[in-house]
């Protein structure tokens, strides 16, 4: 059993959990739609609002109070990042240091958790940068070429990756590469390794050895292309058992699932909040346009379906958080509030009218992020494939 499931982990109740939402809300405020309206033309990153996340422990709940943090459930982790989307924020910045954290709680040996969690649990060391993804290989992790090619002391890193994000933000990488080639092993998703890499040490030692990129998408969002040109990384940065990686990333996307369908749920919330009030007191033809049947109908529909997603949400982190299998509430619950995110962003675009495509207004802004859901952290169309092949029983459809 995995040092994690050993942890106790604590479970809040309803009372604790309304005044967690409280206190999320309360330190959001200080961080309203103005700042980050006034962030996202550059592109800036929000690096106030991120310290003061980490300063309340927020960014720190899933780990373990031995090591410091929290020691919270998955359940209190997706109240804090729904309530900053809820608030008008973005949790982009920073939710990796959640949902990539049980790769090395679960998988990390006594050794890396005690050199690294209590330093992240402060606010000292940064983790959140994960490096998967490759151009050419998209959505089929298994087909990625970086390689880490074992040496006497440790392994030497080559490769090319995108959607790195955040590295520029981080002291530490989770970095999956080859360390045998895809022709050489009898099954595809064997032979990849992940590795926890200090950036410090080879920002300071191995400058050369790391190229980053910055990438301009359609939202306040840090993400970059990255090139490892021969860095090498000592051997007791792997994460687990040499070959296995793949597997870890698999286990720890339930927990990202789940964590960016809240995230979807607070954005919900907030386009039902504010066409709600603009609805209420948007006059026109002498009446309150929240009056009108054609307004009205629409976002009592998308608040349905946000409720939805919201339960579905909570069945999956409960799974999750008692050791089930949550594989298809994890996935389900990702799709449903990512498409009820998007209904309800569509009406509060319509109940605006011309004013939602005007800045000061945020929807606009919203709209943009809410978009990604869909796509990320796995295309929908994908989340499709695993219900009717593992969940229905059908075959394989790609």
């Amino acid at each position: 059993m995995s040092d994690l499931l050993q942890s106790e982990t604590i479970t809040l109740s309803e009372e604790e959990r309304l005044q967690l939402r409280k206190e999320v809300r309360e330190l959001c405020e200080k961080f309203g739609n103005e700042y980050w309206r006034e962030l996202d033309p550059d592109r800036k990153y929000p690096q106030e609002f991120v310290d003061a996340l980490t300063e309340a422990g927020y960014l720190s709940v899933l780990i373990p109070k031995e090591y410091g943090g929290k020691g919270y459930g998955l359940t209190e982790a997706t109240i804090i990042l729904e309530e900053i989307h809820r608030a008008g924020g973005h949790a982009a910045a920073c939710h990796a240091q959640m949902y990539t954290m049980g790769s090395l709680l679960r998988h990390g040996s006594r050794e890396q958790k005690e050199k690294y969690l209590p330093g992240i649990a402060s606010g000292e060391i940064r983790m959140q940068a994960f490096s998967i993804t490759e151009p050419e290989a998209g959505s089929n992790t298994t087909a990625i070429e970086t390689f880490a090619e074992k040496t006497d002391d440790g392994y030497v890193i080559n490769g090319h990756k995108n959607w790195t994000s955040r590295i520029k933000q981080s002291d530490l990488l989770l970095l999956l590469a080859r360390t045998t080639p895809l022709e050489e092993v009898d099954k595809k998703s064997r032979g990849m390794t992940l590795f926890l890499v200090d950036l410090r040490e080879i920002r300071q030692n191995q400058p050369n050895a790391l190229e980053v990129e910055s990438v301009r998408t359609m939202f306040n969002y840090a993400t970059n292309k990255i090139w490892y040109k021969n860095m090498k990384v000592p051997e007791d940065s792997v994460i687990g058992e040499v070959g296995s990686g793949f597997k870890y990333v698999l286990d720890g996307m339930n927990a990202e699932r789940i964590l960016l369908a809240s995230e979807s749920i607070g954005d919900g919330y907030f386009f039902i909040d504010h066409a709600v009030e603009y609805a209420s007191e948007r006059e026109v033809f002498n009446r309150k346009i929240g009056q009108n049947q054609g307004v009205q109908f629409p976002i009592a529909r998308a608040y349905a379906s946000i409720k939805a997603a919201d339960a579905l949400r909570y069945k999956a982190a409960e799974k999750f958080d008692t050791g089930e299998n949550c594989g298809e509430e994890a996935n389900t619950a990702k799709l449903i509030s990512s498409e009820a995110s998007w209904e309800a962003a569509n009406v509060a675009m319509n109940t605006y009218g011309g004013n939602g495509f005007v800045d000061q207004y945020d929807i606009e802004r919203k709209f943009r992020e809410t978009r990604m859901y869909q796509v990320a952290p796995v295309n929908n169309n994908m989340i499709l494939s695993y219900i009717g092949q593992h969940v229905l029983g059908m075959p394989r459809s790609y």
